[in-house]
């Protein structure tokens, strides 16, 4: 068996394992062996139904259809995690990064089971280890500046019905789609921006966002972490990142954040790989 470290990739909410293609490509070419799951109803475990995808797209019938995201919760995100990093570990060390809400699951599944993880890498995602809920930071005054809230996509169906919040991300309206990638991928091109949205998906788990994120200094917080910053992030803006690092390091003040900055937008790693590649290799490299 190997020794070489496993970059391990985990997608936030409303998206797939696909969203990491571009940094896993440059990972391959630098010799860095990485894996990037499909969470528990997402991609490849979600449900594609032909109403959201034809064209023309039948929206009455799409916003009753059942979501695989119904029901699942923190505790699944961390059970899948837990099972694929157990593989994984027996190749050498793992290095466990998510971006976005993929933060929540890897707190949970590093709570869970610490001596998998070597080192964790939050890509301006969701560390909110001293709050009820992660829901709770959207009424931070940190908050203040997120443009995601101000796309306007319409919520099809009734979420209480269908457990999730449902958005036709397909919308054809000009406005919506210069809004959408203002807030997540300003720096990118249209079609760049067209390619992200054919790797995620429209229904989000809300569940996630109300349960607390189990984490505690005893057991997360032994685990060496790096926050890496993304300076021009629209939808979790730069204020909100950083009460998150100080809020982990009161949690676990003998093991704090290693805080790096990257120059970028909320999803810059799926058009700027590079930096992102030359991030998470030279961290994996001093496993």
């Amino acid at each position: 068996m190997s020794a070489n470290p496993t970059i391990v990739l985990v997608h936030g909410a409303a998206s797939t394992a696909g969203v990491w293609s571009p940094v896993q490509r440059e990972l391959a070419l630098r010799g860095y062996r990485s894996l990037a799951p499909d969470l528990p109803g997402h991609g490849l475990n979600a449900h594609h139904p032909a109403a959201y995808y034809q064209s023309p797209q039948d929206v009455e019938a799409f916003a009753t259809t059942p979501s695989a995201l119904a029901g699942i919760g923190i505790d699944d995100y961390a059970e899948h995690l837990e099972g694929l990093l157990r593989r994984v570990a027996e190749h050498g060390p793992v290095l466990l990064a998510g971006t976005s809400a993929g933060g929540i699951p890897i707190t949970a599944v590093a709570e869970r089971c610490p001596e998998l993880v070597d080192r964790l890498v939050y890509l301006s995602a969701w560390c909110a280890v001293r709050s009820e809920s992660v829901a709770d930071s959207a009424r931070w005054p940190e908050h203040t500046g997120n443009l995601l809230d101000e796309i306007g996509w319409p919520v099809l169906g009734d979420p209480a019905e269908l457990g999730v919040l449902r958005f036709n991300l397909r919308d054809s309206d000009p406005a919506r789609f210069r809004a959408a990638k203002a807030a997540m991928l300003a720096e990118g091109t249209d079609d760049e921006f067209r390619a992200l949205v054919d790797v995620l998906e429209p229904d989000a788990n809300v569940r996630i966002g109300a349960e607390r994120v189990p984490a505690t200094a005893e057991r997360w917080g032994r685990v060496p972490r790096t926050f890496v910053r993304f300076a021009a992030d629209r939808c979790t803006p730069l204020p909100e990142q950083d009460r998150m690092i100080a809020d982990a390091d009161a949690l676990a003040p003998a093991n704090p954040f290693d805080v790096r900055t990257l120059d970028c937008g909320h999803v810059g790693y799926f058009c700027r790989p590079v930096e992102f590649a030359e991030i998470l290799g030279g961290l994996a490299d001093a496993l």
